[in-house]
């Protein structure tokens, strides 16, 4: 996503309606580990039940969480380098996130990327409460694994997954181990004027043998900052941020047919300012090159708690599983408006003041509710089955305030407040959902699904202020959609698969803003994914192969469009996404593995859309064409009770656009290359020493780079996000 300014007439527009008078600065971040992979079967549960992830015909990658944890990885931009195809935008704070697979990058604020929670979706799913620039990020010291799936996922996980799904799987209670682990670890960001430090705890504890088993995770993390301001001196390092998460998880194995488990996580993240740059229109950075050209603070704020229940029981031939949800989430958001909207106030108050500050700050709720209950064949077999059903229950808030300050910090009683606006909302889904898989023989198998779903949507617009009408209006809206997949696969052997896909998605619409002229509603957008790929552990699994190719149709693209001066949502043109991505993992000998990973991705309009100035063959945003990273892992036993692990990696992101690529005002971010560092030493079976670099030789690479405009619509400035400089760690932990 961008961040930009807004001329008055789409200022005016937006303050009415669907709250795009928030506008975020982003960057492509591709920090990450590398997937850990060993002599054993990788175990997923894309399909909702677990497979070999060689079996399964879908493009996916895993991120494990001791590789994680290994190489000091703290959120999404820590391990999206090396995952092929995945993209993740942010301000350089976590929360404030944007994920993109495969080039479909949400051109408004909804996702277009699902994400999941072991086995429910987090996030709203209507278009007014940016589900797509707050994605969730866990902290990973809980977390056992990180499936990303690349492609739609409508069949099985429903809405607002139509370029794939991230998901993450939390560690399971054990019913007859005990065990406990803690850490503390700390860390330096080259420019940044603190250390930054960590501390994790976790336990499991059988509290039956053998029936209830209990685990629970504690984790603290102060990461310093190293952006300043060069409009106030009070404003040093300030992209510093906290993070504070918790897990209890209660596992309940009553018998061998019925298990129940119980999870409640808690996450919080404060941060005080952005990790972005400015420079001038030339390019030339502001300040010392390390710093942005606010006024105010640019905090944020976001806190989750969300509570799950999951009960499975065996009826013997037939495994019945429940999966009861619900969620909090408050996100707050300040931004320094003042290079958008001060330069209007000569002419809002007739040359009485000549600039201004404005700060703007929008406050975010999320309570959800979802409920999943689904019936399944046992694996295996020449025919494997599953139904189910799904729903869920949002209500949604966006509260947004944009006050007037003169220079000398004063409150303007003319233009204060200049704008307030409010925009509740509930969203309901109901579905149906099935999957199936028919064998023939030991070669071929196909499977297919297909999903019915019907959401209904309320939607309220409040607005008042000196620079937008006095509203209170509502809105409503209901939709029907189908999606489906089809799949066959060949298995050239018991070890190497080939397989096609063709599967569709599609992203809600939902209720438009209620002005005249403009669509009471927007439509879904859908993509359909067309993909062949080829999976393989070969020599033995000294080699193991994933390649896909894949072409995405997207249709009825949702974008923001002005109807006669006034902006809504709209539904408007098409887009194509082709590419190739794929790993290879080589194993020469114990304890020794070679990674490479890499994507490339040609997402380009297939149609015009003027509504944000695209024409039919222009780029789409936020994408590198290549993208890949190349690890080396070494495990060597030193004799007695040591041994040490050693990574080096080393990723690359070629260039990218801030918006479409006719667009006069587009920027393109620079390409970069880093290269990061870990080792390890283990003393025995409880204790490590651990130490890790990452942008080892402090690449001044870009991440974004978008062209600002102030609030008349002229090019302003240059806001940059770099790639996170020269960070080294280390890190003690202990486990028993």
């Amino acid at each position: 996503m961008n961040r930009f300014a807004l001329s008055v007439r789409t200022l005016l527009a937006v303050s009415t309606a669907a709250g795009a008078l928030a506008f975020s600065a982003s960057a492509q971040a591709q920090e990450a580990p590398p997937v850990a992979r060993s002599d054993d079967e990788i175990v997923v549960t894309a399909q909702k039940r677990e497979q070999n992830l060689q079996d399964v015909p879908i493009s996916i990658s895993v991120v494990s969480g001791d590789a994680m944890k290994e190489q000091g990885a703290a959120s999404l931009t820590d391990y999206a380098g090396y995952v092929p195809g995945l993209q993740v935008s942010t301000t350089g704070t976590p929360g404030q996130t944007t994920i993109t697979l495969r080039g479909v990058a949400p051109l408004t604020a909804s996702q277009t990327v699902g994400i999941y929670l072991d086995d429910a979706p987090v996030g709203s799913s209507a278009i007014y409460n940016r589900g797509g620039q707050f994605s969730l990020d866990l902290l990973p010291y809980d977390i056992e694994r990180v499936e990303v799936l690349r492609g739609p996922q409508g069949t099985l996980y429903g809405a607002s997954s139509i370029g794939g799904l991230l998901k993450y799987v939390t560690v399971t209670p054990s019913t007859s181990t005990f065990s406990v682990r803690g850490g503390v670890e700390g860390f330096g960001i080259n420019g940044a004027g603190d250390l930054g430090w960590a501390g994790q705890t976790m336990f499991n504890a059988p509290l039956v043998e053998g029936k209830l088993g209990v685990t629970g995770s504690f984790a603290w993390r102060k990461t310093p900052g190293f952006v300043n301001s060069v409009n106030n001196a009070g404003l040093t390092d300030q992209n510093d941020y906290e993070q504070i998460g918790g897990r209890v998880a209660l596992l309940w194995q009553a018998s061998d047919r019925f298990s129940a488990r119980l999870t409640a996580i808690y996450q919080d993240l404060d941060s005080d300012g952005n990790g972005i740059y400015a420079a001038d229109l030339t390019g030339k950075r502001l300040g010392d090159g390390k710093s942005y050209n606010n006024y105010v603070p640019e905090a944020f704020k976001t806190e989750l708690q969300y509570y799950a229940a999951t009960l499975d029981y065996d009826f013997g031939g037939v495994t019945a599983t429940s999966v009861t949800t619900h969620s909090t989430t408050h996100a707050t958001q300040l931004q320094d408006a003042s290079y958008a909207f001060g330069v209007l106030f000569p002419l809002l108050t007739g040359g009485a003041v000549a600039a201004g500050i404005t700060p703007f700050e929008i406050n975010l709720g999320l309570r959800k509710w979802t409920q999943e209950v689904r019936l399944a064949s046992p694996s295996g077999g020449s025919f494997e089955w599953l139904v189910g059903g799904f729903y869920t229950d949002e209500k949604s808030s966006n509260t947004q305030l944009v006050r007037s300050y003169d220079m000398a910090g004063n409150i303007i009683p003319a233009l204060d407040p200049l704008a307030t606006v409010g925009l509740p909302a509930t969203y309901k889904e109901y579905a149906v959902f099935g999957n199936a898989t028919l064998r023939f023989g030991e070669r071929f198998e196909i499977t297919g699904g297909v999903r019915w779903a019907r959401n209904e949507q309320t939607f309220r617009q409040i607005s008042s202020g000196a620079i937008v009408p006095q509203a209170d209006d509502p809105g409503e809206s209901q939709e029907d959609v189908v999606t489906w997949s089809v799949s066959p696969q060949f298995h050239v052997s018991d070890d190497a698969m080939l397989y096609g896909r063709v599967a569709t998605g599609y992203r809600p619409g939902g209720p438009n803003v209620i002005v005249p002229n403009v669509p009471p509603s927007v439509d879904s957008d859908t993509l359909t994914n067309y993909e062949i790929g080829f999976k393989a552990d070969l020599a033995g699994r000294a080699v193991s192969i994933d390649v896909a190719a894949f072409y995405m149709d997207w249709k009825d693209i949702q974008v923001t469009r002005a109807f006669g001066g006034v902006s809504g949502q709209a539904n408007g043109g098409a887009a194509a996404s082709k590419g190739i991505e794929g790993s290879l993992y080589i194993r020469p000998t114990s304890g020794l593995t070679l990674s490479l990973t890499g994507s490339y991705t040609d997402a380009k309009l297939s149609e015009d859309v003027p509504e944000i100035s695209g024409e039919d063959g222009d780029q789409l945003p936020g994408v590198p064409k290549f993208s890949g990273a190349a690890r080396l892992d070494y495990h060597a036993e030193l004799g007695g009770d040591l041994s040490a692990d050693f990574g080096a990696g080393v990723r690359h992101a070629s260039s990218r656009l801030s918006l479409v690529e006719s667009d006069p005002l587009t920027a393109r971010a620079t390409a970069y290359t880093a290269v990061d560092l870990n080792a390890s030493l283990n003393i025995g079976e409880h204790w490590k020493l651990r130490a890790y670099a990452r942008n080892l030789l402090d690449d001044d690479g870009e991440l974004s780079r978008s062209t600002l405009t102030d609030g008349l619509n002229q090019p302003s400035f240059l806001a940059i996000t770099p790639l996170q400089p020269r960070t080294i760690g280390l890190a003690f932990d202990l486990s028993f």
